[in-house]
């Protein structure tokens, strides 16, 4: 029995060790390989990394740096703006490279020099845009740099609207991340971006009108490495930049965004293989379905020194999200409250939740006043009805709708996506917030042996009952066929238990006695 016990108890203990480890967070998928240089795949929703190869390292990024230019024009021109076309728009560029066939002198709207910059990769058209804006491609340069430094772009330098070769051209696969992630948020970014073909307005080369085709494969059904859910992108190439390759894609509830720069010819199969990587190992959920440490955290605020309790309440945003591997839970995340808000933030917020796992950023969801939202921020593409939306004039066989529904984003300065911005209001914590009673991080190991340790006591326990009943069975067992013999040789029941019970009244000492007693009679 007391091997039996030995063995249970190791039993237990090792059951106790297995249930501790199981409680720690499954390790961050990797299982993933691309050929070119630089690489990144990134959660549109959250900003979250989810695979990335050198995607720090600076490159060339080629026509790619036509998101950064679209983005820019859509956000300071209206669509039916007119834009005259210079001999050095459309002369000032590398021989052989992309072209929407426009000439000096031609004039066409923003809307059609757009779809030709995003679709055919127009150069004469990104440098006709840019004087159209800024009144010079140098000055409109500076206009890319400001708008990338406020995305959190930390490794880039444009000076060119167009992508071709320059020495001081050059971004990183993060940053380029970040600037498509914004683009998507414009609904006339995606109705262009998405769009397969357009008919561009008469120019001296095509009284007719020309048409211009989307170059990005992925995006047509009709190609090879067309990939389903996959909405928005730009293709890029030039000597120097090699391959590089911007692709936006949405299923089961996640909008991924993925960037090739260096290429080896192999820019749409790393692009898939990120994809497929992403989409089979993670998942988004909305905080709001979750999260239920902070609801009462209204009650523990001052705001600009005026207690919160009776004057607001607060609500979390149902577009906060958070990425984590199909293989983990919600209760893996640690969250960390912050009433340090970015400029991208809404306007009714007054804190923000920020999301970890195993130390990596992985989502935020705002706290906000409830009943009053005037959510001030860039309509989204569900805002917009998809990516399709009203199409212009024009455009032809639009790809798959869908773009997704990217929430807002904390400001990007940091790989976290987590740099403190000037405080939006004077918002603090007394003592006793919810801050300050978060349970510790070693919460559930302590659980976990706490629940062994019951489970040893509770088998041990187990062990010692059932032994206790065996050997009063046995005991029974002995007597029933004690009895049995007695009655073969004609003694009664009766009779049986008058003998055990002399028995018991002969103790170890009387019986020894005796025997001395007669030893003594033998002597004498």
């Amino acid at each position: 029995m007391k091997r039996l016990f030995s063995l249970f108890l190791c039993l237990c203990l090792s059951i106790g060790v297995f249930t501790i480890r199981a409680l720690a967070a499954p390790e961050w998928p990797s299982d993933v390989s691309i050929q070119a240089d630089g690489g990144i795949v990134m959660d549109a929703d959250t900003g979250t990394v989810l695979y990335g190869k050198n995607m720090d390292q600076q490159y060339y990024p080629a026509s790619i740096t036509k998101i950064l230019t679209a983005l820019i024009v859509l956000e300071r021109c209206d669509l039916d703006e007119m834009v005259s076309f210079s001999h050095d728009d459309v002369y000032n560029v590398e021989a052989g490279s992309s072209s929407a066939g426009i000439d000096e002198g031609d004039v066409l709207t923003v809307r059609d020099c757009l779809y030709a910059l995003m679709l055919a990769s127009a150069n004469e058209s990104a440098n006709a845009l840019a004087c159209h804006v800024s009144g010079s491609r140098e000055e409109f340069a500076k206009l890319m740099n400001e708008k990338a430094a406020s995305l959190g772009c930390t490794g880039s330098h444009f000076a060119n609207p167009s992508g071709l070769n320059d020495e001081n051209h050059y971004t990183t696969a993060h940053d380029m991340a970040l600037i498509a992630r914004e683009a998507i948020k414009n609904p006339e970014f995606l109705a262009i971006n998405g769009t397969r073909s357009y008919k561009l307005a008469p120019t001296k080369r095509t009284p007719e009108g020309g048409y211009v085709a989307n170059h990005h494969k992925m995006l047509n059904k009709n190609e090879s490495v067309y990939y389903p859910g996959a909405f928005a992108g730009k293709t890029g190439y030039t000597s120097l930049a090699g391959n590089t390759l911007v692709t936006c894609a949405k299923k089961d509830g996640m909008t991924l965004i993925a960037v090739v720069l260096n290429g080896h010819q192999s820019h749409y199969s790393d692009t898939k293989a990120m994809f497929d990587f992403a989409f089979r190992n993670f998942q988004s959920l909305k905080a709001v379905d979750y999260e239920t440490q902070y609801r009462s955290v209204e009650n523990d605020m001052t705001i600009a020194g005026m207690t919160a309790r009776d004057s607001i309440s607060l609500e979390l945003d149902k577009n906060g999200r958070v990425v984590i591997p199909k293989s983990g839970d919600f209760a893996d995340v640690k969250s960390t409250l912050t009433y340090d808000l970015d400029s991208q933030s809404p306007s009714d917020a007054v804190a923000c939740i920020r999301y970890t796992y195993n130390e990596r950023p992985v989502g935020f969801v705002y706290l906000c006043s409830a009943g009053i939202r005037s959510d001030t921020r860039t309509a989204t593409p569900a805002d917009a009805g998809g990516i399709g939306g009203p199409v212009p004039d024009g455009a032809h066989t639009p790809s798959q709708d869908g773009a997704g529904n990217p929430s807002p984003a904390a400001n990007p300065a940091s790989r976290d996506q987590t740099p403190a911005a000037p405080t939006r209001q004077d918002i603090t914590t007394k003592e006793g917030t919810a801050s300050s009673i978060r349970i510790p991080a070693n919460t559930l190991t302590i659980l976990g042996i706490v629940f062994s340790l019951c489970v040893i006591i509770a088998i041990v326990a187990a062990v010692k009952i059932h032994v206790k009943r065996k050997e009063e069975a046995d005991l029974l067992l002995r007597r029933q066929r004690r009895l049995e013999r007695l009655e073969d040789i004609g003694y009664s029941s009766s009779e049986f238990d008058r003998l055990l019970a002399e028995r018991r009244v002969s103790s170890p000492s009387t019986r020894k006695t005796r025997r001395s007693r007669r030893k003594k009679s033998i002597f004498r």
